[in-house]
C-alpha cells in the first residue's frame, strides 16, 4: 500500500492504505477520530464536514489520495478544551438534542468566521443551508453561530 501523508489537527500523520479510501473511513476507522460522522456517504447532509485548508468540506467526498499534503481540522482538533468559539456558543445556546450533525455544523461556522468574522444573517443561512440535523435545532444554531461571531469567531 501507498503511503499518504497530510497535516491533522496540527500534526503531520502518514496513512498506508489504499488512496481511493474516503478521508470519514481513515479519521473514523484508522485513527479513532470519530467525532466526524458518517451520515448519508454522498456529501449531502453535512455530518462528514471538516476543515480542508480553512474550507469546509465533507470527508466522505474526500479520497485519501486527494487529501495528501492537505492540512485538516476534525471537531478533535478545533480545541482540545472545547474553549472555541463557535464550541462555547453551542453549549450557551444549548444547540444540541441528538448532537450527531453537531460537528459538522460547529466546523462549517468556525470555517466560515475564519474567512468572515462578522457574517450576516444571510451567509450564515447559506452556510448552513445543505447541513441536514433531524432534530430541527436550526433557530438555535443560527443564535450560536451569531453568538460565536460576537466573541470573536476563532481561537
Amino acid at each position: 500500500m501507498p503511503r499518504f501523508e497530510f497535516e491533522l489537527n496540527g500534526a503531520v500523520r502518514g496513512v498506508d492504505d489504499d488512496g481511493a479510501t474516503p478521508l470519514l473511513w481513515i479519521l473514523r476507522d484508522t485513527l479513532g477520530l470519530t467525532g466526524t460522522k458518517y451520515g448519508c456517504g454522498e456529501g449531502f447532509c453535512g455530518a462528514c464536514t471538516v476543515i480542508e485548508d480553512g474550507s469546509a468540506v465533507r470527508a466522505c467526498q474526500v479520497t485519501l489520495a486527494a487529501a495528501a499534503g492537505r492540512r485538516y481540522t476534525t471537531i478533535e482538533g478545533l480545541s482540545a478544551d472545547g474553549s472555541h468559539p463557535c464550541q462555547v456558543a453551542w453549549v450557551e445556546e444549548g444547540v444540541a438534542q441528538c448532537g450527531y450533525c453537531q460537528p459538522g455544523m460547529i466546523l462549517e461556522i468556525a470555517a466560515l468566521l475564519a474567512r468572515d468574522p462578522h457574517p450576516s444573517p444571510a451567509a450564515i443561512d447559506r452556510a448552513l443551508s445543505d447541513h441536514l440535523c433531524r432534530c430541527g435545532s436550526y433557530p438555535r444554531l443560527r443564535r450560536a453561530a451569531t453568538r460565536a461571531a460576537d466573541k470573536g469567531g476563532k481561537k
